[in-house]
């Protein structure tokens, strides 16, 4: 989206699958958060973000933000999405965790990110001023002086070098570096690991969310059971039938990050959990969530009949790029758009269908940043010569990141976790980059001594106002705490 603002200034997209077909947008099921109803307002919105961020958020930005989405959905519109509308013709608005209002804007029931990357996908292809180059993954930022030049790339003819003082990365998140994950197997933090090895600074990288109503059926990825579907009023129980989350507060409708360790916990007792919405929804299911009907039918669940086998998944990156109001990263010439960006929206936790309204907000915010940026960064003749490194395999990061970098967190595991991480960051490996994303993943939840958010720490349970602050990390900062831990580590031995 940001490419077609950018517009009639040209605009290279490089993606390593078919276009959108490797994006976690395109899964989407919810929608996208905008007070547009007669009794919604952008304040109330920005309130409702602003709790759910738990002390973390940047208050101008939500504010910025939610007074935006408005323009966003029209100018979507615009653009040829079909967003579901009543027999008048008006917007339906669904209701979903920690909303207190209804103000969910969805299409095709369940299918919003489909719908919106259809749109998109049909635009950006006709558009003139974009050149699409798929099948191209960046492998490397390139710098001179301290600032972005271009980038190193892997393409079906092999390695190729691109100049360009104008890089936006939106490159998605990572909850591929789980075993037990919502997002697509690419979302592995590639954008974050170039920004990170190029020197950019990183923020909030602490803060995973982890939806509580992931398909529990053994598929990688695994299908996500949207938050919408509780919001229609699906309730949690386990094997007994209890309903384990009545009497706590809005139950079922509690933040994520609260939903998602009460399931943790009662999984941990050795129950399993279900999401069931036979008398909330019963044979409307179908009609209200056609995609997520179909999942369960292909695993041999009717969700109008049977309660449906849930656990919490990581789903989404709070963290990313530290970026500025306009999306400009602490490296000249390098922006970042949607959930590769920490843009102080989300905070220590993310409101429900935020996600979407954030990137397409920002995509044309960013824009202008690019449109106005007066770089004077001189692109040399000659780019900075690099080998090629490997396609990047999250596969040995992934259970480190389960067993060690989870739901609930401790000092003893997480700094087994960055001992681990620290040397196949180091390495030649396909590995290494996949390894410096979850390194300072686990850096940066080993820093904060407290429970916040989506960060929950069973050695520091309780919040601490002396980190009522953001964390921003560089890739040399985890790894000067990598090499503290195996110092130690290597002192204890040698006196055993």
């Amino acid at each position: 989206m940001t490419a077609l603002h950018l517009a009639p200034h040209p605009a290279i997209v490089l993606t390593k699958a078919p276009l959108g077909t490797g994006a976690a947008s395109g899964w989407a099921q919810g929608g996208i958060a905008a007070a547009l109803g007669p009794d919604d307002a952008p304040a109330l919105h920005a309130a409702d973000t602003l709790a759910a961020g738990d002390g973390l958020c940047d208050p101008q930005t939500v504010s910025r933000i939610t007074s935006a989405a408005r323009e966003a959905i029209e100018e979507l519109a615009r653009r040829g999405v079909a967003f579901d509308r009543d027999a008048a013709g008006a917007l339906e608005f669904g209701l979903e965790a920690a909303h207190s209002r209804h103000r969910i804007v969805h299409a095709k029931g369940d299918g919003t990110g489909q719908e919106i990357m259809r749109a998109l996908i049909e635009a950006a292809r006709s558009a003139p001023s974009i050149t699409l180059m798929e099948g191209v993954e960046a492998r490397r930022l390139l710098t001179h002086d301290g600032a972005v030049v271009g980038l190193l790339a892997a393409g079906p003819q092999g390695p190729l070098t691109l100049a360009s003082r104008h890089i936006v990365m939106a490159s998605g998140g990572l909850g591929g570096l789980y075993r037990q994950t919502t997002n697509p197997r690419g979302a592995i933090g590639q954008g974050l690991a170039l920004a990170a090895r190029a020197g950019a600074a990183l923020a909030d990288m602490e803060f995973v969310q982890f939806h509580p109503t992931a398909l529990d059926t053994g598929l990688d990825p695994m299908p996500l059971v949207s938050e919408a579907v509780r919001g229609e009023g699906a309730i949690l129980i386990d094997e007994t039938g209890d309903r384990f989350l009545a009497g706590q507060g809005r139950a079922e409708l509690e933040p994520r990050d609260i939903v998602a360790r009460a399931v943790f916990d009662h999984r941990a007792k050795g129950h399993r959990t279900f999401l069931d919405a036979r008398r909330a929804l019963g044979p409307r299911f179908e009609a209200r969530f056609p995609s997520i009907a179909a999942k369960c039918r292909a695993a041999g669940i009717d969700p109008a009949r049977q309660p449906i086998p849930v656990v919490p998944a990581a789903h989404y990156a709070q963290g990313g790029i530290a970026v500025d109001a306009n999306g400009r990263s602490s490296l000249a010439g390098l922006w970042a758009c949607g959930e590769a960006a920490a843009t102080g929206l989300h905070g220590a936790n993310r409101l429900a269908s935020n996600s979407l309204l954030e990137a397409a907000v920002c995509a044309r915010f960013v824009a202008e940043s690019v449109i106005a940026a007066q770089t004077r960064v001189r692109v040399p003749a000659l780019l900075p010569a690099m080998e090629l490194p490997p396609a990047p395999d999250a596969g040995p990061v992934r259970q480190i990141m389960d067993e060690k970098v989870g739901v609930l967190r401790e000092r003893s595991l997480l700094e087994s976790a960055v001992a681990a991480l620290a040397p196949l960051a180091k390495s030649n490996s396909p590995a290494a980059d996949p390894a410096a994303v979850a390194l300072i993943v686990a850096a940066a939840a080993l820093m904060r001594e407290e429970s916040r958010g989506s960060h929950a720490r069973r050695d520091f349970p309780a919040h601490d106002p002396a980190w009522g602050h953001r964390l921003t990390l560089r890739l040399h900062d985890a790894e000067a705490m990598a090499r503290n831990i195996l110092e130690r580590q290597s002192a204890v031995a040698i006196g055993a």
